[in-house]
């Protein structure tokens, strides 16, 4: 252990003095500090709005772990809305919290309740497009441990089976609904959207690595040719070559006919460039040559605003257009759901990717901006931490709690507060697996840590007490030495044992043979 944990105390302190204690679920206010210390791994840098929102992360994420009589859930909401499911759950969020979470140390008795609970508990798996599978399998590869991905194999079988019944189209992409892939008012609309098509892509992946683990070589090869052929159908139908961008081919429904697959006959009010363009990289999907649209996200006419990405391109004619009579759009507001995607394309795309688009440079900054915006300013001289629904990507106002709140909090609008501490993004998996580089593989005997921090940037970070399949790990960077005292450079210990090193910052790769420990 490098960091002194009494050192973090301040900033859950800061958390809970500031709250307003709407609901308490698992671990109440009173008892974050205990829970976050067991649990989490510390973090420390110089940047003190990353570091401090890293902690508000956390401490917002535990609130949302519930118990039922149908076992742990993680929710979205703290409030009982009317479109969620049992027990107040929403699928659309889960590939996030299994992002998120899979980086907590006593995260099994959860997690393995909460991926059961979608398949066999009475969760509603299919209510919103989700990469529920995928995410599984990568809580699953930081625990180090299988046997879930194995024991829920049928249900991950029947659960896509039962979207090709409904979301299949006669051109072998997926359609979806934009209100379905909880996308409202999108400028592009309905259609054959980078959405579900990128989580059904890595769904198969998953259940054919699943199926691989369980020895059934027949269910491998299936699902292995259902992932090589959606990824080669979004490649050939729903990238727009001349715009250098993947976007959605609208349909009024999954049965309409598309005569054209050319983007330029496509009406050009629905026509447009979406950060969700950016999601086929979350999960590796393109091959080498369509970097260009991320061109795109650090463009003003773009994506690019100070509490941004933008949603929708900002130089579309209906970017940022009126519906009064609804509190979440996406045609331009910012969304910690997509930015979160945004982010962790985007650090795919820097560790697996040969191009020269975008820098680590750039990385930082779309995080910078992403911590910026997890503030409220509620008097002149006073601003907390807060995460909520949907930003101003110009002024940082959330949106819909603005709207709601001038509304009076309606009963059918989910109440009180809705939004507040919403659970609906990443952040500290950003910081972990993006920032600072630990790179989680399927690889047993390999661990890899690669920080996209520029050198010459920050003079200091720690990652410490990292639980990475039941190894604790620290990545520690000090320019001069003086800080940490183990001397100057980049240094990865594993159990205590310092086990690599590097005199700057930079990737590192190292055998995790049993024999070392």
């Amino acid at each position: 252990m490098i960091l002194p944990l009494a050192k973090f105390r301040k900033y859950i302190d800061k958390f809970n003095e500031d709250d307003e204690e709407t609901v308490i679920q698992e671990i109440s206010n009173k008892d974050s500090w205990s829970w976050l210390q067991q649990n989490i791994p510390f973090f420390e840098c110089p940047d003190q709005e990353i570091e401090e929102v890293y902690y508000f992360r956390w401490w917002t994420y535990r609130k949302h772990i519930k118990r039922t009589p149908d076992g742990f859930i993680i929710t979205e909401f703290h409030p009982n809305v009317h479109w969620a499911g049992k027990h107040n759950s929403i699928n659309c969020s889960a590939g996030h919290h299994f992002y998120e979470g899979r980086w907590l140390k006593e995260s099994k008795a959860i997690f393995y309740d909460f991926a059961t609970f979608w398949f066999r508990r009475g969760g509603s798996s299919r209510s919103y497009s989700t990469w529920l599978v995928d995410g599984i399998w990568n809580y699953c590869t930081v625990l180090g441990k299988y046997d879930l991905l194995i024991d829920l194999l049928a249900d991950f079988v029947g659960n896509f089976r039962a979207w090709e019944s409904s979301n299949l189209h006669s051109s072998g992409l997926f359609w979806s609904n934009d209100d379905r892939d909880a996308m409202e008012y999108s400028i592009s609309g309905s259609g054959l959207r980078p959405t579900l098509n990128s989580y059904l892509f890595a769904d198969a992946v998953a259940i054919a690595k699943t199926a691989e683990l369980a020895g059934d070589s027949r269910l491998q090869e299936e699902f292995s040719h259902k992932s090589s052929e959606i990824k080669q159908l979004m490649l050939e139908r729903l990238w727009d070559p001349m715009e250098e961008f993947f976007k959605v081919l609208p349909l009024g429904s999954h049965t309409a006919a598309l005569t054209s697959w050319d983007f330029s006959n496509v009406d050009p009010s629905h026509n447009v460039r979406e950060e969700i363009g950016f999601i086929p990289w979350y999960f590796n999907i393109p091959d080498i040559g369509y970097e260009n649209a991320w061109t795109q996200l650090i463009d003003p006419n773009g994506f690019f605003a100070p509490f941004g990405p933008t949603t929708a391109e900002r130089r579309h004619s209906r970017f940022m257009s009126e519906h009064s009579n609804h509190e979440c759009l996406w045609n331009g507001p910012s969304w910690p759901f997509s930015t979160s995607q945004t982010l962790t394309a985007m650090a795919n795309l820097l560790n697996n990717y040969d191009q020269k688009v975008v820098s680590l440079q750039d990385y930082l900054k779309e995080l910078q901006v992403y911590a910026r915006s997890h503030y409220r300013q509620v008097s002149s001289s006073k601003r907390i931490c807060w995460i909520d629904e949907n930003l101003h990507p110009f002024t940082g106002e959330w949106l819909a709690r603005g709207i709601l709140e001038r509304w009076g909090w309606r009963t059918e609008k989910g109440g009180y507060e809705r939004g507040k501490d919403y659970n609906h993004s990443t952040y500290c998996d950003l910081i972990i697996s993006g920032l600072i580089g630990l790179r989680a593989t399927d690889n047993d005997e390999l661990l890899v840590i690669n920080p996209l921090i520029p050198q010459g940037t920050w003079h200091y970070f720690c990652l410490d007490r990292v639980s990475y399949r039941g190894l604790d790990l620290t990545i520690m960077y000090d320019e001069t030495g003086q800080r940490y005292g183990h001397g100057a450079g980049l240094f990865v210990f594993v159990n205590g044992k310092q086990r690599a090193y590097s005199p700057s910052i930079g990737k590192i790769e190292i055998n995790l043979t049993k024999s070392a420990y």
